[in-house]
């Protein structure tokens, strides 16, 4: 161990990764609950220690350098292995075992809670905490070890480093209404139709949000004019049900409603919207079998799923 690793210590690596997920010294502080100054000097010594600038810094917040790039995907798995060492030995103590699964909305609602009774039933000695968040997020958490595994769509190539997708299937893009809209009882089927009513999006920072944009755009639909921006399924769906808005949404997040008849999905070709959906995971993870099984399970119920 050289000079270097000796000074470099866990909270320079802490704030380094927290500024680097906020893009904000000041955001990072808060999160940390440390002042910006100790974190500015944090980042400081450890520039100084690397010999490097590893953010770019400006009005608008701050950046990673092409070092600091470098730094992020080793100072992450770092972080990572430490959080799995310090888990595993009070997992030891206690005696018990904590499966920590992300999920995207689409399948929250959709494939978590058949995969957890499976779990249950087989007899597994484990406790299941399942998450759900933007995806970004939730490939964050999973990178620095606060996730065991993430299910949901693809992410975005840059998104991916250091990470495994395994195929699961996949999952197009819906249009719902409640039952009666004024579109489904006239069997309209060109999506232009839609500007005439509200509609409900997926926000921004969705991973489906390209995905619808470009839905729009082929359909020469350049704006919306009485738009909502959402990623919550609960407004989503209460929304839609008590007015005559129109809901874009993975259809995953929607099945359910679909089928018990709570909402209706109008009859519009999505089928370009494809993506594929599947559990990631760490490429350096090396899988309890109690996560193996539970993984085992997410892919049981899946096969039964239909896009």
């Amino acid at each position: 161990m050289s000079a270097l690793d000796n000074r470099i210590k866990f909270r320079h690596l802490q704030c380094f990764l927290e500024v680097a997920r906020q893009g904000s010294v000041g955001k990072a502080a808060q999160v940390l609950a440390l002042t910006q100054p100790a974190v500015s000097k944090k980042l400081a010594e450890l520039e100084d220690m690397l010999g490097v600038q590893l953010f770019d810094r400006s009005k608008k917040g701050v950046t990673l350098t092409a070092f600091g790039e470098v730094f992020l995907r080793h100072a992450g798995a770092s972080v990572a292995a430490l959080r799995e060492g310090v888990d595993s030995i009070l997992q030891a103590r206690r005696g018990d075992l904590l499966l920590r699964i992300g999920a995207l909305p689409t399948v929250s609602a959709r494939i978590m809670p058949d995969t957890v009774r499976k779990f249950k039933a087989s007899g597994a000695d484990a406790t299941v905490s399942v998450q759900t968040g933007p995806n970004a997020l939730l490939l964050e958490q999973l990178r620095l070890g606060e996730l065991d595994v993430v299910v949901g769509r693809l992410a975005a190539p840059e998104q991916m480093t250091g990470l495994s997708f395994s195929h699961l299937y996949s999952e197009r893009v819906a249009l719902v209404t409640r039952p009666g809209h004024p579109l489904q009882q006239d069997h309209i089927t060109r999506l232009d139709r839609i500007q005439d009513f509200t509609v409900l999006l997926p926000s921004d920072d969705s991973i489906i949000r390209s995905t619808v944009d470009k839905l729009l755009i082929t359909h020469g639909i350049g704006h919306l004019p009485d738009r909502i921006e959402t990623i919550s399924t609960e407004f989503g769906r209460d929304y839609v049900r008590h007015s005559d808005a129109i809901w874009i949404i993975s259809h995953g997040v929607v099945a359910k409603d679909i089928e018990e008849g709570i909402l209706i999905e109008l009859d519009m070709d999505t089928r370009d919207t494809m993506g594929p959906v599947g559990i990631t995971t760490r490429t350096d993870l090396q899988a309890s079998a109690s996560l193996e099984m539970l993984i085992d399970c997410i892919r049981q119920v899946a096969e039964g799923i239909q896009a």
